[in-house]
């Protein structure tokens, strides 16, 4: 072999060599450099197949069709981009007034025979033993040729004739199952004779039948709900292929088509109307950075785990690097020899991981489907994708093996000769470069935080302080050796060898430091974010009980009552009446004013009800339970009964006495005052700056203003359980007004968050359990020969097992420590952009927001040091053989 890798021949053969029959380290670093090569690929396929591009979703939006025609009424001609649905343009040009008609579709694509099937899809509301639900339906024929792939067939058969009814399988178990009949709102019967599910999408009631089905037995006074919401005529159309040229002559008798020939071979940029024209797409400027920094996190956290086992090689090649040198070899040829373990380990763990990557993909994708509404597209992989995964593993094991091999190649080769160790003098500069490092990570953070605000500024800085932690680890692992002068025998020794073999235990408590960095930061910033959410949570009523609102007309508050009572026997229903304000049939609205100034004592308000004041002589519990504590709900009924009213505000009232204004403002001039009203009041601050209502008056206060009180909602105290709100919102569906429910459930905690912080705890555990057990037999295979001499001297077994324990404990505790620590520079830092005014649309509260998750930190940094401990401890062998040189 010759050429610039002719150097790299004999160092790969020994490499590989090494590599055989050092199997238990080998498969140490195989794993380390496959794991995350596995989730990124697996990762890799599993977004690549959920995303559906423009050509994979043609059969599902276009069947077998060539086109999808939408015909829209107007008297202008349009424009489109490639995909009309992602918006579209008036041109201004006139044109016949009226909708296209289907001829004319076919004379602007010059096919006067062209087949063409008609979709019509609409949002009905079907009748079930409980009520009513609302469904998607759409007419169509699906025996028709050209919507072949618009629904799967799951069971039973397609309908043949108008009456018949396909439905999916969220509606199927609405008592809708084959053999079964749908009945709508509009009095149309259909049966149902199969079930299929949407091409496209699940998770909502749809079904699909033959065009004029859902008109028999209409009820012109069935209200809203009884047809489709939409006027446009869509139609399938087929032949031969529609060309740009065809859509555009389409656009000018003012129609769009999505057209399988344009989407598959688009037209060049220039030829789409600049209104219409897409910006290029890509990830913006933030998110490759945060996948940046992402990807240098998991390289440095790759590279921690997997640099111990590199040591240790190293280690055990310490005699042949030697005599290498002793016959001439220069230092750059014993680097070769380490980093070639790098490239060939990280090869097969790159491979590897590639592999199973794509095998546990397979069963994944059932999975992450059953989390999506969205149908994804065909499996797929993306090799150049993997590829670049692939090189990641294989550089993150040279990178791992870089240290120990330059550490390799400056050894004593006569105290290696001799059966001494030749480590290297630790250099004094690393640790001030690592102080300067996380002096700047500080800093950055804090500029991030209080300064510029910045996310990107801040994750960077973690970086830097991750970095600038590393180097200062040997000096935190000499402190420890010093201070353990007073422990027992086994944290002395495993203290003091952790110190002695700085090579094979910096990076394993680096790697720990890291992991716990990391889970720390963002264990943090969620927690934090969390924290402000549930802070600033606005509860609707007091927890547990059920609004039902109607802002339709006509709505019969009576019949609702009556739904209740059957839906929930026993149920309290109490009618809440709100003040109405009217003057010459204009609207007039009420300001709730503290003293004699002009501004509202509350700035904002707002509940299900459609009222801005009630009326009510006591005060109604149930709704303002969340709002109003016990002493003061009583000296509010007591205002009220004494004709006073109780109001809401966002700051404190100094007096007694609230004046209530009301105003009309018409269409011509300023608002007109209309009524002025003084009254005795009880203020209420209210946290958050927010109130369901500006204030509760009684029927005296309201007849002085010149309005009435009128029935503007139900409530039901509760405790109202899941079931019985599925069941009251069903049933209140088929009744006219359209009245809907909503239960006061109080904060709850989003599942995505929650989500994320168990990945959390799991990614730590598994990081923390692998580099600290890796590190810890690592280092016990690297001492056999002091814990052999122990055992000569009188050592008991249990010594061996007690050293194990204390030397995983050393490594994972001293990480943990330092991790927490240096986790909490951005973890809190975080909180100011995160939590601060404006994040989540509050103005009250704090100015940030801060939540430490002690129980995530506890257990990061105290039980799994222990946890791993107690398994080295009863996994480590006890006894060893006594030989007279141990290599």
């Amino acid at each position: 072999m010759r050429g610039p890798l002719a150097g790299w021949r004999l160092p790969l053969r020994l490499a590989w060599r090494d590599a055989r029959r050092a199997k238990g380290r080998s498969l140490l670093v195989l794993v380390m450099i496959a794991l995350p090569v596995l989730a990124v690929s697996a990762a890799s396929v599993l977004y690549t197949t959920q995303e559906v591009s423009p050509v994979e979703g043609l059969d599902r939006r276009l069947g077998s069709a060539q086109a999808l025609v939408r015909l829209d009424p107007g008297d202008r001609a349009v424009e489109q981009g490639v995909d009309p649905f992602m918006g579209f343009t008036s041109t201004g040009a006139r044109r016949e007034p009226g909708r296209p008609t289907l001829a004319q579709v076919r004379q602007a694509l010059g096919e006067p025979d062209a087949p063409a099937v008609q979709l019509s899809s609409g949002s009905y509301n079907v009748r079930t033993d409980g009520g009513e639900v609302p469904a998607d339906i759409t007419e169509t024929d699906l025996l028709d040729p050209l919507t072949r792939g618009l629904v799967e067939l799951v069971d039973g058969r397609l309908p043949r004739s108008a009456g018949e009814v396909v439905v999916n399988p969220e509606l199927a178990r609405r008592d809708a199952e084959p053999g079964q009949q749908l009945t709508l709102r509009n009095g149309a019967v259909l049966d149902v004779v199969g079930i299929a599910e949407s091409t496209s999408y699940t998770g909502y009631p749809q079904a699909w039948t033959r065009p004029g089905s859902t008109r028999p037995g209409a009820d012109p006074d069935a209200g809203p709900g009884e047809g489709p919401r939409s006027t446009e005529s869509t139609w399938l159309v087929g032949g031969a292929p529609v060309t740009w040229q065809d859509v555009r002559a389409l656009n000018a008798i003012g129609a769009v088509a999505l057209s399988r020939a344009v989407v598959t071979d688009p037209p060049p940029s220039s030829a789409i109307p600049p209104a219409v024209r897409s910006a290029p797409g890509g990830l913006d400027e933030a998110t490759v950075t945060v996948l940046v920094l992402v990807v240098v996190m998991v390289l440095i956290e790759v590279v921690l785990l997997a640099g111990p086992a590199f040591a240790v090689g190293a280690r055990r090649q310490s005699r042949t690097l030697a005599l290498f040198a002793a016959a001439g070899g220069v230092p750059r040829q014993a680097r070769r020899v380490v980093l070639a373990s790098g490239v060939v380990l990280g090869l097969a763990g790159a491979l590897l991981g590639v592999v199973l990557g794509l095998i546990a993909a397979l069963p994944l994708l059932p999975v992450l489907q059953g989390f999506s509404t969205t149908r994804f597209g065909p499996f797929e992989v993306s090799w150049w994708q993997l590829a670049v995964i692939a090189l990641f593993g294989v550089v993150s094991a040279l990178l791992a093996a870089a240290v120990p091999a330059w550490i390799a190649s400056r050894q004593d080769v006569v105290a290696v000769l001799a059966g001494r160790r030749g480590d290297t003098r630790a250099s004094r500069r690393s640790p001030l470069l690592g102080v300067v490092l996380l002096g700047a990570g500080v800093a950055g953070a804090a500029w991030g935080a209080v300064g510029g605000g910045n996310e990107i500024a801040i994750a960077a800085s973690a970086v830097v302080s991750v970095l600038g932690m590393v180097l200062l680890v040997p000096v935190v692992v000499v402190a420890v050796a010093r201070l353990a002068t007073r422990l027992p025998l086994a944290l002395r020794f495993a203290a003091r060898d952790a110190a002695r073999h700085r090579t094979r235990t910096v990076p394993a408590v680096a790697a720990v430091a890291a992991t716990v960095a990391g889970v720390v930061a963002l264990g943090i910033g969620l927690s934090s974010d969390e924290h402000q959410n549930e802070a600033t949570y606005r509860p609707t009523a007091a927890e547990g009980a059920m609004l039902v609102t109607s802002y339709d007309r006509p709505r019969d508050w009576d019949a609702y009552r009556a739904s209740l009572a059957d839906t929930s026997p026993g149920a309290e229903v109490t009618a809440m009446e709100g003040l109405v304000l009217r003057e010459g049939g204009t609207r007039a609205e009420l300001s709730v004013l503290a003293g004699d100034g002009d501004g509202s004592a509350l700035q904002s308000w707002g509940g299900a009800f459609d009222a801005s004041v009630l009326v009510a002589d006591v005060m109604p519990r149930a709704l303002l339970g969340g709002v109003v504590d016990g002493p003061a709900m009583e000296r509010a009924d007591a205002v009220l009964a004494a004709g006073g009213v109780v109001a809401f505000a966002d700051r404190p009232v100094e007096g007694d006495e609230a004046r209530l204004v009301a105003r009309t403002y018409r269409e011509r001039g300023g608002p007109e005052t209309v009524a002025s009203v003084r009254a005795d009041a009880d203020w209420v601050e209210v946290p958050n700056d927010w109130a369901p209502v500006l204030a509760v008056v009684p029927s005296s206060v309201a007849t002085e203003l010149g309005g009435s009180a009128s029935t503007v909602g139900l409530l039901v105290p509760g405790p109202v359980d899941t079931a019985a709100e599925e069941r009251a919102d069903e049933a209140l569906t088929a009744l006219p007004g359209s009245p809907t429910t909503y239960v006061e459930r109080g904060y709850q905690a989003d599942e995505a968050a929650v989500v994320v912080q168990l990945i959390l705890a799991a990614l730590g555990a598994v990081l923390m359990l692998g580099g600290t057990l890796t590190a810890t037999f690592l280092a016990l295979s690297d001492a056999r020969p002091d814990l052999a001499t122990l055992s000569a001297v009188g050592a008991s077994p249990r010594t061996r097992r007690a050293i194990a324990a204390a030397y995983a404990l050393v490594v994972g505790l001293v990480g943990a420590v330092l991790g927490a620590l240096v986790g909490a520079i951005p973890g809190v830092a975080i909180t100011y952009p995160l939590t601060g005014p404006g994040s989540s649309g509050t103005t009250g509260g704090p100015a940030t927001y801060l939540d430490v998750p002690w129980l995530l930190v506890t257990g990061v940094v105290l039980g799994l040091p222990l946890l791993t401990a107690a398994v080295v401890g009863l996994t480590a062998r006890s006894r060893l053989p006594l030989v007279a040189r141990l290599d």
